[in-house]
């Protein structure tokens, strides 16, 4: 599956991540781009997540739909909060 496929490099882009920010103190300046990418990143990581519970508590259809819905918004609006970044607008 595609997860395990890329996790090895998640874990290369975490560990690299880890060591650049042990020895600065600027921001990284990632660009439009890249910020896209990291939130499709961690949306796919979060939506896996979420399926398993979904399945490990046997929840409805009608409600797995409501709660994916619920994340993806709640996710929008954490960034649009934070970074003023409309994730709509990104695509």
């Amino acid at each position: 599956m595609i997860g395990k496929k890329l996790t090895p490099v998640l874990k290369e882009i975490e560990k690299t991540l880890w060591e650049w920010e042990v020895d600065n103190t600027t921001k990284p300046d990632y660009t439009t781009d890249g910020f896209r990418a990291c939130t499709k990143i961690f949306m796919s990581a979060l939506m896996d997540k979420i399926w398993e519970l979904q399945e490990s508590e046997n929840i409805n259809f009608d409600n797995r739909i409501e709660m994916v819905k619920k994340a993806g918004n709640d996710v929008r609006n954490l960034i649009k909060i934070y970074t003023d970044i409309d994730c709509h607008k990104l695509y």
